[in-house]
């Protein structure tokens, strides 16, 4: 499947290239990734960046940049994540310094959860936390994701969150 383009109110959720990866290798060297188990070396940085452009020919999505639409700046990723390493597809996101408490990653969020549930028309998507990623629990939670208990981590610690398919957010995009 071919990436997507998704346009929200302030944003543009658009296919990676080339051009990002210094942007995401720095923030994934940095120590913002140790939520993700980094900060990562080039070598993992490169696999990573990879693996969410591969994901879209593989599972039919993938990561997608996260654009400003004011002024086109590149502020983070969203992606849905699934293969070996994810017991179940896993909605996840990241922002670049600086643009953390604008609600850039709940508005990408969002959308493409809604256009996996949408477009994909699966019937649930998981975020798996570090317990610690208190910030990224509270973006969960505003986009109506609860605490599932039962559910498998990525990791022996995650705290998952469940996001139900709902009528608010069925192909509301």
């Amino acid at each position: 499947m071919t990436p997507p383009t998704i346009e929200t109110r302030r944003l543009i959720l658009r296919p990676m290239c080339g051009e990002d990866l210094a942007a995401y290798a720095h923030m994934m060297a940095s120590p913002r990734a140790i939520y993700m188990g980094g900060p990562f070396n080039a070598l993992e940085t490169w696999r990573m960046f990879c693996q969410d452009i591969a994901l879209w020919s593989v599972y039919g999505h993938g990561g997608l940049m996260i654009d400003r639409k004011s002024d086109r700046r590149c502020v983070g990723q969203v992606g849905i994540n699934h293969g070996p390493l994810y017991p179940e597809k896993e909605l996840g996101w990241l922002l670049y310094e600086g643009f953390e408490g604008c609600g850039y990653a709940t508005e990408a969020g969002a959308a493409l959860r809604d256009w996996a549930f949408g477009t994909l028309g699966i019937s649930t998507l998981v975020s798996y936390f570090d317990p610690a990623n208190h910030a990224s629990m509270a973006v969960s939670a505003r986009l109506g994701g609860v605490i599932d208990n039962s559910a498998q981590g990525q990791d022996e610690d995650d705290v998952v969150f469940r996001y139900p398919l709902t009528s608010a957010n069925h192909g509301t995009v």
